[in-house]
């Protein structure tokens, strides 16, 4: 079977707003997202800018209580994917949550929650980590918390496939819905590494720019 495939709604969280609308805006008045380090002290790091997501706030999108238990790329995933349901006027129902799916990349996952349990492991001991650092960490968690909280029952994946995760996982669905094995998909991907050791890992292997006086260009 071979089905044409179509997006017909769009959600977006990103260094440009925190939504599509602010998101395009962004794009066509050519503002830059890119600004200096505010997530963490960058004193001694070769590159102290990045494009941070600000003014999230993820109560906005769910109960306080699941906002302490995720890392900070589910809240983006699950924010972006309520837009997207919403521009595409899909209603998830016990009528239709078999044939909805799920396909959501991430190439680091929970690199910020992992961070900060590693901290707690030095200075407490392991009797103080956190039991819900395994399932905030792991990249497909954002799939699964969209599934959750959407209700969709139909096949549900992530992938990592570095740089193009999101681009492979758009892929992905496109086939899934082409074989038949799902009707509609929920796909994208979500990342939140701007972290002490996301930043230093990258700059070790030399893959950000330290045009630290000229970020808005770098």
């Amino acid at each position: 079977m071979d089905r044409r495939v179509v997006v017909t709604g769009i959600g977006a969280i990103s260094p440009l707003g925190l939504s599509v609308a602010e998101l395009w805006q962004g794009i066509v008045t050519a503002r830059s997202g890119v600004g200096p380090i505010t997530l963490f002290d960058p004193t001694g790091f070769d590159t102290t800018f990045a494009a941070e997501v600000k003014g999230f706030d993820p109560t906005n999108y769910m109960d306080r209580k699941e906002a302490r238990r995720t890392d900070r790329f589910v809240q983006f995933a699950v924010a972006a994917t309520k837009e997207a349901l919403r521009d595409a006027e899909l209603d998830i129902t016990p009528a239709n949550h078999d044939e909805i799916g799920v396909f959501i990349a991430s190439g680091i996952g929970g690199i910020a929650t992992l961070s900060e349990q590693l901290e707690v492991l030095r200075s407490r001991g392991p009797g103080r980590i956190s039991p819900f650092l395994i399932p905030a960490m792991i990249t497909n968690l954002a799939a699964g918390q969209v599934s959750i909280i959407t209700g969709a029952r139909g096949p549900s994946y992530c992938v990592t496939s570095a740089c193009a995760s999101s681009a492979h996982a758009i892929g992905e669905a496109a086939e899934t819905i082409r074989r038949g094995w799902a009707k509609a998909m929920i796909v994208g991907g979500s990342e939140a590494s701007i972290t002490p050791i996301g930043v230093a890992g990258f700059n070790a292997m030399r893959a950000l720019s330290t045009r630290n006086a000229d970020y808005a260009h770098a």
